[in-house]
């Protein structure tokens, strides 16, 4: 299915590990000028290793500044931004007794506030050319709470109203705003929750993974490549009416009708 996307200049944010780099490999192979963006120099270094053609920029997305010095410098190398992909940040997963009211403001800075200052210098730029898509990596915690995901979780909540506000604040300029929430998938960071959930309940990490493998009905956890499959698509004229919406990709561990 050719989804239009050839010379589109798509922003990654999250781009050189994970999912993110799994998007940006994903819009390449559709023939997108694609920028990611990274805090670390060295995993920028190994990306661009790996995806020929990428551009990058360094940059601490909890830094409004920085994050606005980022989005201009991809811009002055590829263009104005036709898709923006926010994949970049996590919030540390953490059993409930070892929180602190730290632990919630990390939490916001790493996940809602990295989004949050990517987004709004870009969807402003977006709404005055009349064209635009933003699709917001976040994640099912934000919808069922876990013990070990609660500062993490209320910070996908946030974004997920986040995502449905821009949405209809924005549609009648011709942009678009949608989220994917992924649930468990196979990244670096999936070891790091099962540390947690493994200290909870007093276990192996590999008891943990096969108590999480257990809750997925359709039997595995996802792939990045899977995650970025959905967000190309919605990154495409193809999915030219969807938007402010969040969809789920958890291989139905939570069939609810939201």
């Amino acid at each position: 299915m050719d989804l239009g996307l050839k010379d589109k200049v798509v922003i990654v944010t999250g781009g050189s590990r994970g999912i993110g780099f799994a998007c940006a490999e994903a819009f390449l192979a559709e023939g997108a000028r694609v920028g990611i963006v990274s805090r670390s120099e060295a995993s920028l270094s190994a990306a661009r290793a790996r995806l020929p053609g990428v551009a990058a920029a360094s940059a601490d997305l909890i830094d409004a500044d920085a994050a606005l010095r980022a989005v201009e410098a991809l811009e002055r190398e590829l263009g104005p931004v036709d898709v923006l992909v926010n994949s970049a940040g996590a919030a540390r997963r953490t059993p409930p007794d070892e929180l602190s009211p730290a632990a919630y403001r990390a939490a916001m800075d790493a996940k809602f506030f990295s989004y949050v200052n990517v987004s709004d210098p870009v969807v402003k730029s977006m709404a005055g050319r009349g064209t635009g898509v933003i699709v917001n990596v976040v994640g099912n915690g934000g919808k069922v709470a876990s013990p070990t995901h609660i500062p993490g979780g209320a910070a996908n909540s946030a974004l997920m109203l986040m995502t449905a506000g821009l949405a209809n604040a924005y549609a009648s300029r011709g942009v678009r705003v949608v989220a994917v929430n992924p649930g468990t998938t196979e990244t670096e960071r999936m070891v790091q929750g099962m540390e947690a959930d493994a200290r909870l309940a007093g276990t192996s990490i590999e008891e943990a993974r096969q108590r999480g493998l257990a809750r997925i009905p359709i039997g595995r956890f996802a792939t990045s490549g899977e995650i970025a499959a959905m967000v190309v698509f919605l990154a495409s004229a193809r999915a030219s009416y969807v938007t402010g919406v969040s969809i789920s990709m958890d291989g139905a561990s939570n069939p609810i009708v939201v």
